[in-house]
């Protein structure tokens, strides 16, 4: 199937274009209409393929709309934040875990669409805000913890179900590092999977007292040290993968797949591209052990989910397009395409490899699911922090007290200025 999905330096070329073309035609309506869907999806990623197979469909059933498929830049909030203030707003955009915290003033309220009634409730505290209101259609729940490949660990003489510790994650680490594969595998080259490796993990860092802390803006620090401190003793015993800094989040999901890191700190969709490459590589998740005692837990809340512009020319056909994202075989195949459970509870999923995973941790329960450390505890434009710092943990630049007077200095100047 040719492929749909334009990237954002083409569309901005077409949208200049387009505004050409209107200022001579009057705006003629005989062209149809076309919508402006800037994804967070790769051009050649599971999801952009599943958003290419069902907007096909709908294009079909609705021969009068076109909807254009954008792959976003390797700057995609930058990219986002310029043509939010410059009133330049995609019709449809990705809201990437921050649709009510970021986004929610430039998008349109969805909680009366018809499918609202079908929201997943685990979203609520994510995605609604106190009015009840909510901005964007959730793809998917987003449930993570630490990935693993079975193959890998049971070579190295290691049960993922032994591991509830981050002592036994070291033991289990130090046995596959014996066996002379890389155990955890983190991309340097692209933008946010560091600060997925500290997200995860400080997120069972803090005690209830210290989140209440952080909720007043009052940075904690001893407990980061702690999380940074870790990721400081895997980088003395050597446990990145050895081409950090110039390996793809693609290079880190084709390790998985043909078993050349056993831990990857990621959503499910790195285990998914990973099937992309090797369809037999046996993948799992397992919960994230506790720097406080309390049980392992699971990290999630909103990841793929889509947002209409408020100010949009074409909102009805760009609620239309929602709606059939909406209908269960649809969102069934989006979802599916990330490793997640739908985001509408009218739909399911086979999740392949990770069914196992998610009967075990999800399912039953038995895992507690906590939010992402940053998008709850730390103020907006702290993300980018968070990544550097532990860039610099990984690659030896900084030393752990570098790196968290910079995260305490950061965080007090932001929360000043939200």
């Amino acid at each position: 199937m040719k492929s749909r999905a334009t990237t954002v330096a083409a569309a901005s070329v077409a949208a200049t274009l387009l505004l050409a073309l209107t200022g001579c035609s009057g705006g003629s309506a005989e062209s149809g209409t076309t919508i402006e869907f800037q994804t967070n999806a790769s051009v050649d990623s599971k999801l952009m393929i599943a958003l290419e197979e069902v907007t096909a469909a709908f294009e079909e059933a609705n021969p009068g709309v076109t909807v254009d498929l954008v792959a976003p830049s390797s700057q995609y909030e930058a990219d986002m934040k310029v043509r939010l203030a410059a009133g330049d707003a995609p019709d449809i955009f990705a809201t990437h875990g921050w649709s009510l915290l970021r986004y929610s003033e430039f998008l349109e309220p969805l909680q009366n669409e018809a499918w609202a009634a079908n929201f997943n409730p685990a979203l609520d505290s994510a995605m609604r805000n106190d009015a009840g209101e909510f901005f964007a259609l959730p793809i998917d729940t987003d449930v993570a913890g630490i990935i693993y490949n079975a193959d890998v660990l049971t070579a190295a003489g290691v049960d993922p179900a032994s591991i509830s510790t981050w002592d036994d994650f070291a033991e289990a680490a130090a046995a596959v590092d014996a066996s002379g594969v890389a155990p955890i595998a983190v991309s340097g080259k692209d933008g946010g999977p560091a600060g997925n490796l500290t997200d995860w993990i400080v997120a069972g860092a803090y005690t209830p007292e210290q989140l209440d802390e952080l909720s007043a803006g009052s940075f904690v620090d001893a407990p980061y040290a702690t999380t940074l401190d870790l990721i400081d003793g895997w980088r003395t015993s050597g446990y990145f993968n050895p081409d950090y800094s110039s390996a793809t989040s693609d290079d880190v999901s084709r390790a998985l797949a043909d078993g050349n890191t056993a831990f990857v700190f990621s959503q499910n969709q790195a285990a998914n591209n990973a099937l992309q490459y090797n369809p037999d590589a046996n993948l799992g998740f397992m919960p994230v052990p506790s720097l406080t005692g309390e049980d392992p837990y699971l990290v999630g809340g909103e990841f793929n989910a889509f947002g209409i512009s408020k100010t949009s020319e074409h909102l009805d056909d760009a609620k239309a397009y929602l709606a059939f994202l909406a209908q269960p075989e649809n969102i069934t195949v989006l979802a599916e395409s990330v490793g997640n459970l739908p985001g509408l509870t009218d739909a399911s999923a086979d999740l392949g490899p990770l069914q196992e995973s998610f009967d075990t941790h999800v399912i039953s329960g038995s895992a507690p699911l906590v939010p992402y450390f940053d998008r709850v505890y730390l103020p907006n434009g702290m993300w980018n922090t968070m990544v550097t710092t532990t860039d610099s943990i990984i690659t030896g630049q900084s030393s752990v007290d570098q790196a968290v007077t910079q995260v305490d200095a950061d965080f007090t100047s932001l929360w000043g200025q939200s």
